[in-house]
């Protein structure tokens, strides 16, 4: 029986981290494991091929990547799983268990900042606020980040079209999406993600861009202009 879960994982030269995410998904539960390249120039397919169930090819592009990646997927449930990103122990069983409430459709994990080996303790406290601040705003506004391994119902997510495919912001707008289809969740469970954008940019500045790449983009700045200005960094 084919697993009633499909992750998908986009990847770009993630020879890194790759391996402790598809290991990671593996010890979450029964699933099967997508990983969609996006021309990498190191060995991500190489180590990829070796422990996920497909490995396929598409163009470069995060949405681009998911959509092609859900589109051959054989579960019941997507869940789109950033390269950098590791599942907690059991969260296969806690996404169904959650699902078994029928007005369901989707939704999201808790967040821990993981700190880079040899960061100080002022490092670890302010990823581990930033961590419970990203928690406490998805919880009100139902808005998930791509690191917070959003799930959703392959029919639903096939029903509205999938990931809008554009250059950034995609994850606002599927959870836009979402929240239009149905009732969604946070899980209370954590999803672990690398903390080394927080940590080059500082947690504070970090926040405060992120924010202000949000505000821009639902007051209509072209998600094109979003990612130039993100590719920069916050000024």
């Amino acid at each position: 029986m084919p697993a009633r879960i499909s992750v998908i994982i986009p990847t770009l030269d993630e020879e890194a981290s790759i391996a402790r995410a598809i290991r990671s998904c593996r010890e979450a539960g029964p699933c099967e494991v997508i990983v969609v390249d996006g021309e990498s120039r190191d060995r991500t397919v190489e180590i990829a091929r070796g422990q996920a169930d497909a490995v396929i090819a598409t163009r470069r592009g995060r949405a681009a990547q998911m959509n092609a990646g859900a589109a051959v997927a054989r579960g019941e449930v997507l869940l789109f799983l950033h390269a950098d990103t590791l599942l907690p122990v059991g969260s296969v069983t806690a996404v169904l268990g959650a699902l078994q409430d029928p007005a369901l459709i989707g939704g999201a994990f808790r967040v821990r900042l993981a700190a880079s080996s040899g960061a100080g303790r002022y490092v670890h406290a302010t990823l581990g606020i930033t961590g419970r601040m990203i928690g406490a705003r998805a919880g009100v506004t139902r808005a998930f980040t791509g690191d917070q391994a959003i799930f959703v119902r392959t029919k639903t997510f096939r029903s509205f079209g999938g990931y809008p495919e554009i250059p950034l912001m995609e994850d606002v707008e599927l959870s836009r999406r979402m929240r239009r289809a149905g009732k969604t969740v946070l899980l209370p469970l954590r999803v672990e993600t690398s903390g080394r954008r927080w940590e080059a940019w500082g947690p504070l500045r970090t926040v405060l861009f992120m924010w202000r790449l949000r505000i821009g983009h639902l007051l209509g700045r072209t998600p094109s202009r979003s990612a130039e200005a993100y590719r920069r960094g916050p000024a």
